[in-house]
């Protein structure tokens, strides 16, 4: 459907009328005035002027006018007086017509032609870009004005109709399905955000924006992109930001102990994270070797370098390896095109955690030597090696001594990485620490869950429990028990209303061992009540029995705070 060209029409003056009435009385003394639209009315006052009859009429369509000419005929004009169409029609009608513009009109008139055509092509040149771009993209997109006619339409969603453009410029949008509507766009020139449509067999993800022009709605756009590319390139967008995650979070003033043992080993940290050497951190699992390794590094002067963990027991050794020094494309069946840097490439200028690295297999243990020996890696597939700036901080639970005497890891390895070495204490080692782990991990995982209780004082009568249990999980047990007591208050409303003995439904783990001793008379009254309370599992006309109390007289002691 091509697009109509621009007119620029002469506008008659009052000016070009008079000029022309001037030029008519040199004719007759009677002229017809015949007029586009309405006529004028101040000529009435200047006919007597010129002495001169007029009569003015005015027409809508070429039919109207060949009425007014007849009527002009009837009633005895002869000249009639117009523009170029009224003149042309008047001749036709056998009547004398005289041209009324100006020699300035017409100049203007010219130019008002000469703009258009020049706006035009600018709106072409627009309307040229415009489309090109839509038939750039890959997404379906089609365009409609204000009246709901579709002005534009990409191949993509040619394909998506399985129509033409020639077929669907111009149709009104109501004749394809209601889906893809968009009169509600232009009524409210509101956009709309992305929602699911089924079309043409597939899921598309629809956005209607509405077009305006000097604020005025003048138009509307739906684009429909694919539900399947919009999953991959979220895919692709968290592989990158986790790319971009290559950062360490935690630092030694957010590590949690006062306990001898737990201080010795953070002021230990502090000293290595000074140096630049490899450092070697043993605990059992669950102890919070990673946080430690984040923290030094985030003390050292690598702190603005990447921190790269990889978790040695995680991965099969040919995929270990490749991820550790990366590959030339064609090195392996599977290989990604391009090849792939490997994580210590990633780490370059920075520190790279070698976490569980007792489970690294033998054969990855002397590539690893070679590297951490000549500071250079060679990615798999490949003949140059790559000079590497890392510093090592490697941990394990497993005891690497004694998996040397049995040939089951490296000696020179061994040797390597225990440059620095820093037992990091498992949670029973420092049961003072216990209590200020608990609080916050139980308030913070209350908080997630919406609960606003204080759960302070119930986990300082749980607290013997607590303390007395082995966690042999550790930090990472700690967490999870957290989480269960901050599940099990949920039930309740006021801390009174709980059943401190009931927790062993939810943690059974912390019920299995010895019976909690009885109160000691010589303690504050607030211990005494809660020791009672432990001994009695919970029930408090128990525990007020045994102390010869009453029951709200327990629950006061019980929340007494301690004066010293």
């Amino acid at each position: 459907m091509g697009q109509q060209a621009p007119v620029a029409s002469i506008q008659l003056t009052g000016f070009d009328i008079l000029q022309g009435l001037i030029r008519a009385r040199k004719i007759t003394d009677r002229v017809g005035i015949v007029m586009y639209g309405q006529t004028i009315p101040e000529l009435d006052a200047v006919k007597a002027l010129l002495s001169i009859e007029i009569e003015q009429h005015a027409y809508q369509t070429p039919d109207d006018a060949q009425q007014r000419f007849e009527q002009l005929r009837n009633n005895g004009f002869k000249v009639i007086l117009g523009s170029s169409l009224v003149v042309e029609l008047a001749e036709q009608a056998g009547l004398q017509g005289l041209l009324a513009y100006s020699l300035t009109s017409v100049r203007k008139g010219f130019e008002d032609a000469l703009e258009l055509a020049r706006v035009a092509r600018l709106e072409a040149g627009r309307y040229e870009q415009l489309n090109g771009v839509l038939h750039s993209l890959q997404d379906a997109v089609l365009a409609v004005d204000h009246k709901h006619r579709i002005i534009a339409v990409n191949p993509t969603m040619q394909k998506v109709l399985g129509r033409e453009a020639s077929a669907l410029i111009g149709q009104s949008l109501d004749d394809l399905p209601d889906e893809l509507a968009l009169r509600a766009t232009l009524e409210t020139g509101q956009s709309e955000g992305t929602g699911l449509l089924r079309l043409g067999g597939h899921d598309w993800l629809a956005n209607r924006t509405a077009i305006h022009e000097r604020g005025v709605i003048v138009g509307a756009a739906l684009t429909l992109y694919v539900a399947g590319r919009i999953q991959e390139a979220d895919t692709s967008l968290r592989v990158q930001q986790r790319r971009r995650q290559n950062t360490a979070k935690h630092r030694f003033n957010e590590l949690i102990g006062q306990s001898p043992r737990f201080v010795s080993a953070m002021q230990t940290a502090r000293r290595y994270a000074q140096t630049d050497m490899t450092v070697l951190l043993s605990g059992e699992s669950g102890v919070g070797k990673e946080l430690f390794a984040q923290a030094i590094h985030n003390e050292s002067s690598r702190c603005e370098r990447p921190f790269v963990a990889v978790n040695c027991a995680s991965f099969p050794e040919t995929l270990l390896e490749s991820e550790l020094f990366g590959y030339e494309e064609g090195a392996f069946t599977g290989s990604r095109r391009g090849g792939k840097r490997g994580l210590f490439e990633a780490a370059h200028t920075g520190t790279l955690f070698l976490d569980e690295i007792g489970d690294m297999p033998l054969a990855l243990q002397s590539h690893l030597l070679r590297v951490l020996q000549e500071r250079e890696v060679t990615r798999l597939g490949a003949t140059a090696a790559i000079p590497v700036d890392v510093r090592i901080i490697a941990a394990t639970h497993q005891p690497l001594k004694d998996m040397v005497a049995q040939r089951r890891f490296r000696q020179d390895l061994y040797y390597r990485v225990n440059t620095l070495q820093l037992q990091i204490p498992a949670l029973r080692e420092r049961p003072e620490d216990i209590p200020a782990l608990l609080r916050i991990r139980v308030g913070r995982a209350m908080a997630q869950l919406g609960s606003t209780m204080d759960a302070t004082e119930l986990l300082t009568a749980w607290m013997p429990r607590l303390q007395s249990y082995p966690w042999p999980g550790n930090v990472r047990e700690l967490e999870n028990i957290s989480e269960r007591i901050a599940v099990f208050l949920l039930q309740y409303a006021r801390p009174e209303d709980v059943d401190l003995y009931a927790l062993r439904h939810d943690c059974p783990e912390l019920f299995n061992g010895a019976a909690y001793p009885e109160p000691d008379l010589d303690s504050t009254p607030r211990q005494r009540a809660l020791a009672a309370l432990c001994a009695s599992h919970g029930n408090r006309q128990e525990a007020a029995r045994r102390l010869g109390i009453s029951r709200s007289t327990l629950w006061r002691w019980a929340n007494l705070q301690e004066t010293e």
